[in-house]
């Protein structure tokens, strides 16, 4: 199936985003959140309509979750407007990084995590988490989130970057800014000759799985290694989460790495356009058009076409999932991550991603999204 366009709305935008977080309306911690410890003040009017969560969709207990960073920002404007219409309702989430979320959700130490990859066959993750569940795990889109390409070097405001660019600059075959292969794709702009510091997640992350996978994907003669969840290049300096990665850069002259959009406005870091396309919610949107469901039954598990040739779509972008048992041992809790998750799906709440540097789900995918959670029990 073909995820359809997002809307030409959701191009909001940056100016949003930008807004947003200079008011700090959208958290850069990588700590648990919730309403309570959380000053998150994007906008709680998403809570009110016809969309969200009515009133006899709260509940009065409380739900733990962890992992992806990616979608941090994006979860805690989901718990602090659900909370403040359901303010009985307590939902934690840990934010340490999509592998150790899945990691926890399997050892039932929460109640759903979030991944920016899907469970993967590869490693046994579905016969581990349907084990854990007594039932089959679901793979549930919720969040896109694009990952920034982005930068730190002094005197360059500006930056493109091709695809063999990146996956060059990345496995260490280019070391400095000044490249004769990076000047030919900058025409006018005057490159120094600082050294390319490179940073990546050292934690188990998906959003390094999905990074990755885009360049073994366009270019698999410069990065020979498959995708995965922990970094496999042989250059550059690791960084704890999203937040490390994003403070490296902008404390490096000559930095670079792969960061969140959210973070990377929040840190206002320059980000490198690839091949022309600068990265915003529309071209986002328009890379997410040529993704196609390959799980099934209630499975919603995307591919993500990393080579799209669509006019306009910036191509490094990943889908964050949530993690759930199809069949929860306890109806209570099933019944109240339904709510919570109908919420975040509704299209009350999905508008109000593009204020915290992701971008609405397609229409028909959001739709396939609601028929999946209404089919937890």
């Amino acid at each position: 199936m073909k995820i359809t366009r997002i809307g030409r709305a959701s191009g909001l935008a940056v100016a949003a985003a930008l807004a947003l977080s200079a008011c700090g309306s959208a958290s850069n911690s990588d700590s648990s959140s919730s309403a309570g410890g959380n000053s998150s003040t994007g906008s709680s009017a998403g809570a009110t309509g016809s969309n969200a969560a009515a009133a006899s969709d709260c509940f009065s207990g409380s739900l733990s979750a962890e992992g992806s960073t990616a979608q941090q920002n994006a979860i805690t404007q989901a718990i602090s407007s659900y909370q403040s219409k359901c303010n009985g309702a307590k939902v934690s989430y840990n934010g340490t990084g999509s592998g150790a979320g899945v990691t926890k959700f399997i050892a039932k130490q929460v109640d759903f995590a979030g991944s920016d990859s899907a469970l993967n066959p590869d490693k046994g993750e579905p016969a581990k988490a349907k084990a854990a569940c007594s039932s089959d795990a679901l793979d549930i889109p919720m969040v896109t989130g694009p990952i920034a390409v982005s930068y730190n070097v002094k005197g360059v405001g500006k930056l493109n970057l091709t695809p063999q660019l990146i996956a060059k600059i990345f496995a260490g075959k280019i070391t400095t800014w000044n490249d004769p292969a990076i000047a030919a794709a900058n025409k006018g702009v005057t490159l120094p000759s600082t050294k390319i510091s490179v940073f990546f997640r050292s934690d188990s992350s998906g959003t390094t799985d999905n990074f990755t996978n885009y360049m073994n994907t366009v270019d698999p003669t410069d990065w020979p290694n498959k995708h995965d969840k922990t970094w496999k290049g042989s250059v550059g300096q690791g960084k704890a989460k999203t937040a490390g990665v994003a403070s490296a850069i902008k404390a490096t002259d000559g930095g670079i790495g792969y960061v969140e959009w959210g973070y990377s406005i929040q840190n206002k870091l320059n980000m490198a356009t690839v091949d022309g396309v600068a990265l915003t919610a529309d071209s986002a949107g328009k890379a997410v058009e040529a993704a196609k469901v390959i799980g099934t039954g209630k499975d919603l598990s995307l591919k993500i076409d990393y080579k799209t040739k669509a006019a306009g779509a910036y191509p490094i972008i990943l889908v964050t999932y949530e993690i759930v048992c199809s069949k929860y041992s306890d109806a209570t809790k099933a019944k109240d991550i339904k709510a919570f998750l109908t919420y975040m799906a509704s299209a009350d709440f999905q508008k109000q991603l593009t204020g915290v540097g992701a971008a609405p789900l397609p229409a028909p995918i959001q739709a396939k999204v609601v028929e999946s959670i209404n089919s937890i029990s």
